[in-house]
């Protein structure tokens, strides 16, 4: 049976998929809007490995771009110009 993922990369697969998970649930409730943009920025790097794991690193150089650095670097721009917590 020819193998095309060594047994290795699933597991690779399944911690950063964890790790996805847990960053999306930390957005969603964070109260801090900065803690809240970095963590996406994490998510959005994590979707990035993920990319390259899946050989296509094309795509992943874009998601680190795009994703990772301009998106969060709007992000905590927009949020300085107003209040840093949510509010209840």
């Amino acid at each position: 049976m020819i193998e095309l993922f060594p047994s290795y990369y699933v597991v690779l697969h399944i911690l950063f998929l964890a790790a996805m998970i847990l960053c999306a649930v930390a957005v969603f409730y964070l109260k801090d809007l900065i803690a809240a943009a970095i963590a996406f920025a994490a998510f959005s790097f994590l979707l990035a490995l993920e990319f390259f794991i899946l050989q296509a690193p094309d795509v992943a150089i874009a998601e680190a771009a795009i994703g990772a650095g301009i998106s969060t670097a709007i992000l905590i721009i927009a949020i300085r110009g107003t209040t840093r917590e949510e509010g209840e």
